[in-house]
C-alpha cells in the first residue's frame, strides 16, 4: 500500500502543472537600453492612459487589460482574472503598489516580464517616484517573473526565507522551462529568476518615507515559504496566497495544516481592508479570513471522513456537497486541491 501511495505521489506534479500557481535558469539579465526599443502595436482600453509603452527589445510586449485600483490614499493593486497560469498571458495573479515620499515599494511582482513592464506604466501614470523596494509574498511562477524588471531598474528584492529552498531545487528550473513553452513569447529565453537581495526568517518592520511596513513571517503554508505585508498607517494588509475571499484557494502542493493553524492565530482585528494574491480586495477582513479557513477546514473534514471511511476518492467527491463552491471563480482548482488532501490524509492514516 505505501508503495501504491508512493507512486500517486509522484504523478501528482504532473496532475497539478496547469494548476499550480507556482527555475534558477542560468539567464542573464539584459539590460534596457533606449536604442532597443520597440513599440505596442495595439493598446488595450482599460486603464492606458499613455498613447503608447515603448517596450524593451527583450520583453514581449503584451496587451491583455490592466488596470490601477486605488484601495487607500497610499496603495493601489492590480487584480489578474480567475483562470490557470497560462490564460490571458499568464495574468492572474495580484500586485501591490505602495507610493511612499521616498519611493514606491511593489508586493509581489506578476508572472512575466511583460505583466511587471506593464504595471510599471501604470505605476508611472500616478507618480514618478522610482520603485525602490519589492517584497515577494512568496516564490510561486505567477508572483516572481516579473521581478527581473524591477531588479534591473535598482530596486531591493526582499522574499520570505523558503525562496532559498525554492531557488535550490529542481522546480525552479523546471517551472521556468515549462513556462518558457506554456507562456512563450511572454516568457523567454530572456526570462530569468532573481534571486533575492534580503531573505526575511522572522517578523520584521522597516519604514520607507512616511509608510511602515511590517512583514509577517509564516513559514511553509502555501509554499516552501510566506509572507505577508502590513501597511500603516493605512493598515492595508496584503496576504499573498494566504487569504482567499469569494474564490477557490490553491491548495495543492501546500501545508494546509500549518496553513489553517497561521489563519487561526492570525489577527486583522485592525485591518481595513485585506489585498488577497488572487481576486478583489476584501474590505470585510475577518469574513475574508474566515472563508479560506472554512474552506479548508471543510476539504480537511469531507476527505477525512471519505479516507476513515475507506472511500475511494471519486465516489467520496462525486458524493460531497460543493455547492457554496461549485459556482466561485477558479472551481477548477476544486478537484485538485479535494485529492491533494485525501491523498495527504490517506498517507498520514497509514503512518
Amino acid at each position: 500500500m505505501l508503495k501504491n501511495l508512493a507512486c500517486r505521489f509522484c504523478i501528482l506534479p504532473v496532475l497539478f502543472v496547469l494548476l499550480l500557481p507556482g527555475c534558477d535558469k542560468k539567464s542573464e539579465p539584459v539590460p534596457v537600453k533606449n536604442s532597443e526599443a520597440k513599440m505596442s502595436s495595439s493598446l488595450p482600453p482599460a486603464a492606458e492612459k499613455t498613447a503608447a509603452i515603448l517596450w524593451p527589445e527583450h520583453i514581449e510586449p503584451s496587451h491583455i487589460d490592466m488596470e490601477l485600483k486605488q484601495t487607500s490614499p497610499r496603495i493601489y493593486y492590480v487584480e489578474g482574472p480567475p483562470g490557470t497560469p497560462t490564460d490571458n498571458e499568464g495574468f492572474m495573479s495580484n500586485a501591490g503598489v505602495i507610493i511612499t515620499n521616498d519611493g514606491v515599494v511593489v508586493f509581489d511582482a506578476l508572472g512575466t516580464p511583460s505583466l511587471a513592464y506593464r504595471l510599471y506604466h501604470l505605476i508611472r501614470q500616478v507618480t514618478d517616484k522610482p520603485v525602490v523596494k519589492v517584497v515577494t509574498s512568496h516564490y510561486h511562477a505567477d508572483h516572481i517573473y516579473g521581478l527581473q524588471v524591477f531588479k534591473e531598474m535598482g530596486a531591493e528584492i526582499i522574499a520570505p526565507e523558503g525562496a532559498r529552498d525554492y531557488l535550490a531545487s529542481d522546480e525552479a528550473e523546471n517551472r521556468l522551462n515549462e513556462r518558457r513553452e506554456s507562456l512563450f513569447p511572454w516568457v523567454n529565453e530572456h526570462t530569468y529568476v532573481v534571486k533575492p537581495d534580503r531573505y526575511i526568517s522572522e517578523d520584521t518592520t522597516f519604514t520607507v518615507g512616511d509608510v511602515k511596513l511590517s512583514l509577517i513571517v509564516l513559514g511553509s503554508t502555501h509554499s516552501q515559504g510566506d509572507l505577508m505585508v502590513r501597511v500603516e498607517p493605512d493598515n492595508v494588509l496584503f496576504s499573498g496566497d494566504l487569504i482567499f475571499d469569494g474564490r477557490i484557494p490553491f491548495v495543492a502542493g501546500s501545508n494546509p495544516e500549518i496553513w489553517l493553524q497561521r489563519l487561526k492565530e492570525l489577527d486583522i482585528s485592525q485591518i481595513n481592508a485585506v489585498v488577497p494574491g488572487h481576486g478583489a480586495v476584501s474590505r470585510n477582513p475577518q469574513q475574508a479570513l474566515a472563508f479560506t479557513r472554512d474552506y479548508l477546514e471543510y476539504l480537511h473534514h469531507s476527505m477525512g471522513e471519505a479516507v476513515e471511511n475507506l472511500t475511494a476518492f471519486e465516489e467520496a467527491y462525486a458524493q460531497t456537497d460543493w455547492s457554496q463552491y461549485e459556482s466561485m471563480p477558479a472551481f477548477l482548482a476544486n478537484r485538485v486541491n479535494a485529492y491533494f488532501i485525501y491523498l495527504r490524509l490517506e498517507a498520514n492514516s497509514v503512518k
